[in-house]
Parts: C-alpha cells; sequence; structure tokens
C-alpha cells in the first residue's frame, strides 16, 4: 500500500489573522437599520396602550375600526375586532386603548353602548344619530386591574365612587321593579334600581338597589320596602282605600320604603343588607309581626267573603290576620266533622297589642288563650263591610247551654295545628232560626184553617150583599121627591122659628112682660118665706093665734046678760 503524502503545513501568518481583515465595514448600516427598527416596534407597542375585551349579548351599532370608546366625551380607546365567542352566544368586542389609560382599566369599570335611547327619565343619545354609537367608560375606584369587562345594556345608576349605600331585595316574580327604577321615600326619589335579576331555582326576583347619600341613613333593621304602584285601590271589610304615589311612580312604578309605625326606628344596617319586597303597604306593615300563633278553624258555615289577610279581632281591636283561605282541605278532621268542616288558618300576632318581638314569649301566649278557651273565648265569621260581602274572624266569649261562663274545654288537633273553637255567625243563625219558622209553618195544619177561610169568606160575601141592598134602599129614599122638599120644609120651619125667637127678644114687649110678672112672683115668694117657716115650724098656727097662751076660762053670765035673756 502506498503512504499518502502529508499535506503541507499552513503558513503561520496566516492562520493567525486579525479581526479587522473578517469584519467588513458594509455591515455596519445593516445592524443600525435592525436597532432603529426594534427601537420603532417597541416603542410602537408602548405607544399603542392596553388591548381590552368587551363581551355583550349583541354588537348592535358596533364597528370595527370605527365605533370609538369615550369617558366624558374623550377618545380613549377604538374597536378593532368584532366577532363571536367559542359557544357562539354572545359577541366579544377587542378594543385598543390609549396608553395614558390603564388606570382606568380596574375590575368595578363599567363599559356600555351609548345610542338614542327613550325612557322615562327623557330621551338621551340623540348625539349619536349622526356620528353612529359609541362604548362610553365609567372608571372604577379598585386598585385591582382588568382586561375582560362586560358591556352593560344601560347606563350605571350611580358612579362606581358615589357615596351612599346598597342593599340586595328578594321578592316574587309578579310586580318586580326594573332597572333604573327609582327609590323613594314618602314620595322622594333617594336612590334607583340598579340590578333586577330572576332566579329560575327559587322562583324569586333579586334586586340590587342604591340609596343615595344623605339618605342612606333613614335605612335601618326597622325598615320596609314594598313596590310602588302609583295607584293603590284596596277594597276589602274595612272600607274602600285609595293611595296615590308620585307621577314617577304612577307612570313606570318603583320601591318605596319606610318604617310602620308599629315598630322602632332601629339601627342603621351595613352594605349589602337583604331585605324582603312586599307586593303594598299593607303587606309590609302585615310582614313586621314575625312571631305569632297559628290555629285553626273549623267552619261548618259558608266561607264565602273570607279572604287571607283579613283581620281577626277581639272587639273591634284587631289581634290577628287569617293566613289561608282554606287550608289542607283534605286532611282528616277531629270528631264527628270529618269532610264538613272548612278549615280556615289564623295567626294570633301578639305584637299588634304593643308587645316588642324579643321579650314575645309565645308560650306564655299559648298558655293564656288555653285558659280562655276554658272561658269560653270562640271564634265566628261576621260581615265587615255591607257594600264587599267581606268577612272577618270575631273573637268573644260566649256561654254554655245552661248560661255558664266557664265550659268544658277539650284541646283538639288538625293538622298539627290546635283547633280554635267556632261558633254560628250572626246570618247563619238567622238562617237557622228562619228554617225552624219554616218548619213549624210546615206543621200546621192548614185544610181546617182554609175551610174556615172560606165560610168565613161565605159569610163575607153575604154581608157585603146586603149592605149593597142596604145602599140601595137609601139610595131610593134619598132620590123621592119627598126628601128633596124636606130641605126646604126645615128651612122654612127656621125661619118660623127664628121669628118667633125674636119675639121674645129683650127688646121686644113680650119680653118686658114677662120679666115683670117673674119680678112680682120673686116678690110674692119671697113674702110668703116666713108664713111658710112658721107653718113648718107650728102647723096648727092657721088655727090657733099663739100657742104659749093659756087655756081660756069661761066666765059666768052677767046679770045684765040673764036680764036681757028671753
Amino acid at each position: 500500500m502506498t503512504d499518502t503524502p502529508a499535506p503541507p503545513e499552513r503558513d503561520g501568518h496566516r492562520a493567525h489573522a486579525t479581526p479587522q481583515a473578517r469584519l467588513s465595514p458594509i455591515w455596519i448600516v445593516p445592524i443600525v437599520a435592525i436597532l432603529i427598527g426594534a427601537w420603532l416596534v417597541f416603542d410602537n407597542y408602548r405607544s399603542r396602550g392596553p388591548e381590552i375585551t368587551l363581551i355583550t349579548d349583541s354588537a348592535e351599532g358596533i364597528e370595527a375600526g370605527n365605533t370609538l370608546i369615550k369617558t366624558r366625551n374623550v377618545e380613549v380607546g377604538r374597536v378593532e375586532r368584532v366577532h363571536l365567542s367559542e359557544d357562539l352566544t354572545r359577541a366579544v368586542i377587542t378594543a385598543r386603548m390609549s396608553p395614558d389609560t390603564d388606570d382606568m382599566l380596574v375590575e368595578d369599570s363599567s363599559f356600555w353602548v351609548v345610542k338614542p335611547r327613550i325612557g322615562r327619565e327623557g330621551i338621551s343619545g340623540l348625539g349619536t344619530v349622526l356620528s353612529g354609537a359609541y362604548i362610553q367608560l365609567e372608571p372604577g375606584q379598585s386598585e385591582i386591574d382588568a382586561r375582560e369587562f362586560e358591556v352593560n345594556d344601560q347606563p350605571p345608576v350611580s358612579p362606581a365612587g358615589a357615596e351612599g349605600l346598597r342593599i340586595n331585595l328578594i321578592s316574587q316574580l309578579g310586580n318586580a321593579p326594573s332597572v333604573g327604577d327609582p327609590v323613594t321615600f314618602q314620595g322622594l326619589t333617594v336612590g334607583r334600581v340598579e340590578e333586577a335579576n330572576f332566579d329560575g331555582t327559587t322562583r324569586r326576583m333579586h334586586h340590587r338597589l342604591f340609596i343615595e347619600s344623605p339618605y342612606h341613613e333613614l335605612v335601618t333593621d326597622g325598615t320596609r320596602f314594598w313596590a310602588a304602584s302609583g295607584v293603590d285601590v284596596r277594597l276589602d271589610s274595612e272600607g274602600f282605600r285609595v293611595n296615590i304615589d308620585s307621577m314617577e311612580a304612577l307612570l313606570g312604578g318603583g320601591v318605596t320604603f319606610g318604617v310602620p309605625e308599629d315598630l322602632p326606628q332601629g339601627r342603621p344596617v351595613e352594605a349589602d343588607t337583604t331585605f324582603t319586597l312586599y307586593p303594598d303597604e299593607e303587606s309590609a306593615r302585615q310582614g313586621t309581626f314575625s312571631r305569632y300563633l297559628e290555629y285553626v278553624l273549623l267552619i261548618e258555615d259558608t266561607v264565602r267573603g273570607l279572604s287571607r289577610g283579613a283581620p281577626v279581632e277581639f272587639r273591634g281591636v284587631r289581634v290577628g290576620t287569617v293566613a289561608t283561605v282554606p287550608w289542607q282541605f283534605s286532611a282528616p278532621q277531629p270528631n264527628s266533622r270529618d269532610n264538613f268542616a272548612i278549615p280556615v288558618l289564623i295567626r294570633i300576632e301578639p305584637q299588634r297589642l304593643g308587645v316588642d318581638a324579643e321579650s314575645l314569649d309565645l308560650e306564655q301566649w299559648r298558655e293564656r288563650f288555653e285558659r280562655l278557651f276554658g272561658l269560653g273565648l270562640t271564634a265566628s265569621l261576621k260581615s265587615g263591610s255591607l257594600l264587599t260581602g267581606a268577612l272577618f274572624v270575631d273573637l268573644n266569649f260566649q256561654r254554655d247551654e245552661a248560661g255558664n261562663a266557664e265550659v268544658d274545654y277539650v284541646a283538639e288537633t288538625f293538622a298539627e295545628r290546635t283547633v280554635f273553637p267556632t261558633t254560628s255567625s250572626g246570618f247563619a243563625q238567622i238562617e237557622a232560626q228562619v228554617t225552624a219558622l219554616l218548619d213549624k209553618l210546615n206543621g200546621l195544619e192548614l185544610e181546617p184553617l182554609l175551610a174556615g177561610l172560606d165560610r168565613n169568606l161565605d159569610a163575607s160575601e153575604a154581608t157585603l150583599e146586603q149592605v149593597n141592598a142596604l145602599t140601595e134602599s137609601v139610595r131610593s129614599l134619598v132620590e123621592e121627591p119627598g126628601m128633596r122638599e124636606l130641605p126646604g120644609n126645615l128651612n122654612a120651619t127656621l125661619e118660623s122659628l127664628r121669628t118667633t125667637l125674636d119675639g121674645v127678644s129683650p127688646e121686644s114687649r113680650a119680653y118686658r112682660d114677662f120679666s115683670t110678672t117673674l119680678a112680682q112672683l120673686e116678690r110674692l115668694l119671697r113674702d110668703l118665706q116666713p108664713t111658710a117657716r112658721t107653718l113648718r115650724d107650728n102647723p096648727s098656727a092657721l088655727l090657733f093665734d099663739r100657742l104659749d097662751t093659756k087655756d081660756p076660762i069661761p066666765r059666768a053670765p052677767s046679770s045684765t046678760q040673764q036680764g036681757s035673756s028671753p
């Protein structure tokens, strides 16, 4: 094998060449250009500002590259891209903000689309008719940065840093206020509804309210909230009532609040306190009585006219409320009332009598009512309004059949509730009396009475015929010529009598002669009075002169008399 000759050694001078020999000056130009380009890219990136993502349900009026983002009517950003979310349910807006807007982009900042709107507060956004819609930014007060935000449908009710109180309300779905509705106190607008969400699980509305300062001090733990419908017309057992709120509440509703007069003012509450929103003021007032006793009335009469919320009164003083009519109608009833009585659930509310909720002992009140049951306390239905026919529950003491005040009370239960003793109402008692009267009338033997009535009618007809015959006789008698001449003859007789009486008048001569004769006769009678008295006292006075004289003595005849005798 032939050996390969070794390569010749390189020159040492060429192996150790200097750097100046490898770098050419021509490379300086591209290096400078690269540095300048990198600086321009960095400067452009730094001057572009942060990029944010806005999420909304609809991108109506939003255009990429044209729609601006403003705050206080100053441009602070621009929309770069509009596309759909991955699940295609929402719109995603990508916007580039100005370099000096980092402090505005915090977690409580608000975004909404400004466009023409017509609402209860007037017309807004007319300037966007020609220029187009834009996105309004309301900077927040948080210190936590954020780059993704929700775009609201409506402008925020209050700025993020406004002084006041935010509270929560829970209500039923019916008559629920909307976002932006006013919150009033005695007709004065003190706040707005910020949020309104429906929870399908609990079927309740959740509202968030903002009460402005200094009116937030009016909200205490004794405050009650109710929906303001503008006009509240109520026709119940207590009469006819009409309540009119402010014009704004009349047009759009809202929420109003206050402290019922039965409760103390209470203490101020903290933020995010939850309250119940009642449908009206009366329900809010009733909601203050949170502690009560429940009893069941087994009504054997009709409950037509008795409704939920009707008062329970004791001699005119309200002590409770009707809770449900009817209540668990299919539950088994005690004793022999199965499927006959109508159960009504009532609540006895001692707080209505001025008892404080904190010092209220329900067991003590329960024992008190059990003692009253033994004294004859019963419930009955009575009419509260003749116009509406509404009923209420009246509590009063009743005596037993023997007239005793104390009765043999036996406690009964219905669906785990104590049964309140009941009596028939006044109308039921009247109905029972009328029914008993009709039964007595039905038991009467009317045929003999009717036969006697027929005989009486026949006799009456015969009597009427006789009366008619008598009337005809009198009529024929009156129509005779002699009866017609009778008035003229009577008038002539009266005329003659008047002439005769004129002859004996005081001015006539006969009357004067008659007067003179009477005078003479009077004098004669007066003269005869002594003689009459004498004859009455001494009848023999006609024969003898005097009764007190002595008897005469006979005398002998004288000589003269003798001589002269023959």
